[in-house]
């Protein structure tokens, strides 16, 4: 049997021919092949030539088929005429659901037990489709591949809690923090929902702050979930004054940020958001996921760092899976970890949680080496006549990311490139591109995508606002050989 990493480290999914094949060439890939430009606007435009092509998907953002059959099966059994079916991990989870739906002006759901490990159905009707899957996208509460298709089987899986145990070890070993302090979630929005809800309710009422341009469902957890958020999209010094206008007249739940960002690579200034924080009685929260705990040292100045284990941490794209840490020196550490008692479900799938652990046995040896590739690629770059800018921490921001670099630290595999001419060029790029091609980060083999086509489609103008180009391609540098790496990147700009 031909090693599914090997074989994308030399022979890309990336063709014409392999629209919608899963990346990799699994039965739980997270990630699915968009061959061009056009296929990125298509799936976006949900053109039926791509969307019949789908055989995986970013599991937030796409029905994977053994869950899209599940959900089948429980509409047979518990939906009325008009109504759709979800499966969500737990009854929490499905009250929660309710609860949304209702909140956005839709009906009354019905929430069911499978008598398995805790999932859920809910049916809601057809009119709430696009609140059902906003839910979906945004708190990654849905059910996973392998969830689903044990619960198709009819047989409870065993909850795995040895592993999940050694998973908060690894973590913390990573991380410098006691295995008590990590928290396991079924996707990295997840977690950030979770601690979003822990920390309304330590401050009702009280906003979420978001400082600098995010991924895109951070921000709309934020925006969509209790009071609001306020967004500064900069982060520069102009808007630290509006910031802490804001947090001095209108108490925060939390401060949010990213080192770096994505997509642009950007670092904010930690040391003067950690003042605001202190100043103002905020948690300061920040997600390392690109950065990773590999590469840079962060509990010293956060209180919460969020991480998507779907990432580099996995780095295979066949699990999802996320981690919060709760930073002991944090003067908030006894407080956060009362509210995360209350709001926290353990509701990571123990078979999912079995893979994760297998494929994060390396995690530090890949990300150096990864580190190192990405290094190469992103120097190459910056010097190319038709690149008009490279997107990556080493020349964005580079002394606020080098402030919290470990000394053995790099700068991550996460890159995104703006090219001279974009509009006729960029499409030409990436169609040409030998390399696998599909939504996620941080794999062992190098992906790419239009970035800003597949997260803001419906926001193109809102986003090109904020400094992201809708023609930025992003690049998740991966394992392979450096100069076949440059050789092909050379050849899709010529």
């Amino acid at each position: 049997m031909v090693n599914p990493l090997s074989d994308l480290l030399t022979n890309p999914i990336c063709t014409p021919g392999e629209l919608g094949k899963p990346i990799p060439d699994s039965p739980y890939a997270v990630s699915t092949c968009l061959p061009t430009w056009a296929d990125a606007v298509g799936y976006e435009e949900r053109e039926p030539h791509v969307i019949n092509a789908l055989e995986a998907g970013y599991p937030r953002f796409v029905y994977h088929p053994l869950c899209q059959t599940l959900f089948d099966r429980c509409a047979e059994r518990h939906a009325a005429d008009g109504q759709h079916c979800l499966v969500l991990v737990s009854r929490g989870a499905a009250e929660r659901f309710a609860r949304f739906v209702g909140e956005k002006g839709g009906g009354p759901c019905g929430v069911f037990d499978l008598n398995l490990g805790g999932e859920h159905a809910v049916c809601f009707d057809e009119a709430d489709a696009l609140t059902a899957k906003q839910y979906w996208q945004h708190t990654g509460e849905g059910v996973s591949a392998r969830q689903a298709e044990n619960a198709l089987s009819g047989r409870a899986a065993d909850p795995a809690d040895g592993v999940k145990h050694t998973l908060r070890q690894r973590i913390a070993e990573c991380a410098g923090v006691s295995a008590d302090d990590v928290w396991l979630f079924p996707t990295g929005m997840t977690g950030i929902y979770t601690l979003h809800r822990a920390l309304l309710a330590l401050r009702p009422g009280g906003r979420g702050v978001q400082l600098g341009f995010p991924y895109v469902d951070t921000l709309k957890v934020l925006q969509k979930f209790g009071p609001g958020a306020a967004f500064f999209p900069s982060g520069d010094d102009n808007e630290f004054d509006k910031l802490a206008g804001v947090l001095a007249n209108d108490p925060a739940c939390g401060l949010f940020t990213e080192v770096p960002s994505n997509p642009l690579l950007v670092s904010p200034d930690l040391a003067r958001l950690r003042e605001l924080a202190d100043e103002h009685d905020t948690p300061l929260v920040v997600d390392d996921t690109v950065a990773t705990w590999v590469n840079v040292e962060l509990t010293g100045v956060a209180d919460v760092l969020c991480t998507s284990l779907t990432k580099f941490f996995s780095g295979m794209g066949d699990v999802a899976g996320g981690a919060l840490v709760v930073c002991p020196q944090s003067k908030w550490a006894e407080r956060l970890r009362k509210a995360m008692g209350a709001a926290y479900e353990d509701t990571l799938f123990g078979p999912d949680a079995v893979v994760l652990e297998a494929n994060s046995r390396d995690f530090v040896e890949r990300v150096r080496k990864i580190n190192t590739n990405a290094e190469r690629v992103a120097d190459h770059l910056a010097a190319h006549p038709k690149v008009a800018q490279v997107h990556y921490p080493k020349f964005a921001t580079p002394e606020r990311y080098g402030a919290w670099r470990k000394p053995d630290g790099g700068y991550g595999g996460l890159m995104s490139i703006d090219l001279k001419d974009p509009a006729d060029h960029a499409p030409n790029f990436y169609d040409k591109l030998r390399l696998c091609k599909g939504p996620n980060l941080g794999t062992n083999y190098t992906l790419a995508c239009p970035y800003t086509i597949l997260a803001h489609f419906d926001e193109l103008q809102w986003a090109e606002s904020c400094g992201v180009s809708r023609w930025l391609v992003r690049l998740s540098v991966g394992l392979e050989d450096a100069d076949d790496l440059v050789e092909r990147l050379d050849e899709a700009l010529s």
